[in-house]
């Protein structure tokens, strides 16, 4: 797994380096300057051969240090660099400052605001504000030859929405990074105008209204860990390509449960059935399904539970709707509950130790089922129907949920479980750190007192603990194809299955098996429906050496 830092633990990190002697500022910020040239210069060969010209953005902070750092190591390869610098140099941190000063040996410093900055002592000459960043306009357009904008405006510090020249001065970079002839654009640490902690763009108008300014890169390169925004909510699609660099920072942003982590494969061995147990060795996974002529969802999922390993699967079917469901399955068994009652009966057998209710079933139904499944105290997967269930009966259900339990809502169902904090997604994010959909899953399964999974490319799997682990379907792991019918149920059955194996801690399961639902989906690939997820994880479990 990896580790996804908010901007106060970056900070942290960066301090306890430096106060322990370890490293200094600047070495940071030369550090953060090469890493960021190195980047560029291999994710563009062509830019490694030859002279060219770029315009650097440096903004008032440490960010608009590693800017001039930038300038300084892309001249030094012979390029032609031009900066403009939003601030007072006067109250630049020190280390910005002393980078500044030498870019300022170097070359000319242009003001956003206002025009030449005096390489001998930091001052402004005086001339007109614009309306509109005129040179910095100039100096990037295509006619000019400039390969390259790196945005050192703000990075993770910013804490309220970009406004005046600023703003226009973004806007113009954007708008030159298009065809025919594009001007590459890099973002150090992360593009100006989003909220490193919640990836939302920071604006003064409500969400989905207007958006706010933001820069939007062709590749972004942060150090030492990636940030927790640039996994959620828009910023997956301003970022570009994303690169950590190393920058020589130990790894101890703080305790686990304060840290999320993006889950990078299984998060135990997916250990081979062949290891002498028999199939009872390896759980009974039970799956209720609704009435005829809704029971796919729960088939799906019966499925995908035997698939990724449990040893057997039993579909739990209302009387008439046993035949349906016999028609169309082999290994998995069947056994009739036609009520609460029927289900108690079957729950005696204590070989049933992982159960998933909710696809397919039926709101008033899997309310009637809820209290039964949930006294077991028996691992338990909730999803569709039974979330609507408990959202509609919350006073009566909510309290029954234990540490075993997983809920696995989409925005929808999540908007239905937890109403305010939904709200608070979606309230204006007119200051940094925003809420995010970290923050809110966290909140949920504290809640709920258990493990929450919210859906969605990135896919945020919190526990009642705090400890967060974040599935990110993005870029290159994107599968858009994900988005079918059917695919959450397969998702259900994937968690109970492993479960039912044994995985005693509801979060990894859940993880994991979000983890295998993605890979299933990519190893697949477009044209998928939700019957091809299961029977693709064969090739994904070789794959691991399964």
């Amino acid at each position: 797994m990896s580790e996804l830092v908010t901007a106060a633990q970056m900070r942290a990190i960066e301090e306890a380096a430096i106060s322990s002697g370890a490293v200094t500022g600047l070495d940071l910020m030369e550090r953060a300057g090469q890493g960021v040239v190195d980047a560029v210069l291999q994710e563009w060969p062509d830019l490694a051969a030859g002279a060219h010209r770029a315009v650097v953005l440096c903004g008032p902070g440490n960010n608009g240090g590693d800017g001039f750092v930038i300038a300084r190591l892309l001249a030094a390869r012979g390029w032609s660099v031009e900066v403009f610098f939003y601030g007072d140099a006067d109250k630049l941190p020190p280390d910005a400052r002393t980078n500044f000063l030498r870019w300022a040996d170097l070359g000319v410093i242009r003001d956003f605001r206002a025009g030449m900055v005096d390489p001998d002592h930091g001052q402004l000459h005086e001339a007109p504000h614009r309306a509109r960043n005129a040179a910095f306009e100039a100096a990037v357009h295509p006619d000019t030859g400039c390969a390259l904008v790196v945005d050192a405006l703000f990075g993770t510090g910013l804490s309220r929405p970009i406004r005046d020249i600023a703003s226009e001065t973004l806007g113009a970079a954007n708008a030159f990074g298009s065809a025919p002839a594009p001007v590459r654009r890099v973002a150090v640490d992360l593009p100006s105008g989003l909220c490193s902690d919640s990836g939302r763009v920071l604006s003064a108008e409500p969400e989905g209204r207007r958006d706010g300014t933001v820069f939007t890169a062709d590749l972004t390169v942060t150090f030492h860990a990636a940030k927790v925004g640039t996994v959620l909510a828009r910023a997956p699609d301003l970022i570009g390509k994303l690169v950590v660099t190393d920058i020589g920072l130990a790894h101890d942003a703080g305790a686990a449960k304060d840290v999320a982590r993006t889950v990078t494969a299984p998060l135990h061995p997916l250990s081979k059935l062949s290891d002498g147990r028999g199939k009872f060795g390896h759980g009974h996974a039970l799956v209720l399904s609704g009435p005829s002529a809704r029971t796919g969802a729960a088939r799906l999922a019966a499925r995908a539970a035997l698939r990724v390993g449990a040893g057997l699967v039993t579909l739990a079917a209302p009387h008439e709707a046993l035949a349906e469901n016999a028609a169309q399955l082999t290994a998995v068994m069947l056994a009739e509950a036609d009520d609460a009652a029927a289900l108690e009966g079957l729950l005696t057998d204590q070989r049933l130790n992982a159960l998933a209710l909710g696809p397919g079933l039926g709101p008033d139904h899997a309310r009637d089922l809820l209290p039964t499944v949930l006294a077991t105290g028996r691992p338990t997967v909730l999803d569709a129907d039974a979330l609507t269930a408990i959202a509609g009966a919350p006073d009566a259900l909510f309290p029954l949920l234990h540490d075993k339990c997983v809920l696995t809502p989409h925005g929808g169902e999540f908007a239905r479980l937890f109403p305010d904090l939904s709200d608070r997604l979606g309230e204006t994010a007119d200051r940094g750190p925003a809420w995010s959909k970290v923050d809110a899953t966290r909140a949920a399964a504290a809640r709920a007192g258990c493990t929450v999974l919210f859906k969605g490319p990135a896919t945020v799997v919190a526990d009642q603990t705090g400890r967060c682990r974040v599935n990110a379907a993005l870029h290159d792991r994107a599968a858009p194809w994900l988005a079918t019918a059917g695919s959450g149920d397969v998702l259900t059955g994937l968690i109970v299955g492993l479960l039912a194996r044994g995985w005693n801690v509801p979060a990894e399961a859940a993880a994991t098996a979000a983890w295998l639902h993605t890979e299933a989906a990519l190893s697949f690939g477009p044209g998928l429906i939700a019957e091809d997820l299961p029977e693709e994880l064969p090739r994904v479990l070789r794959a691991l050496g399964v």
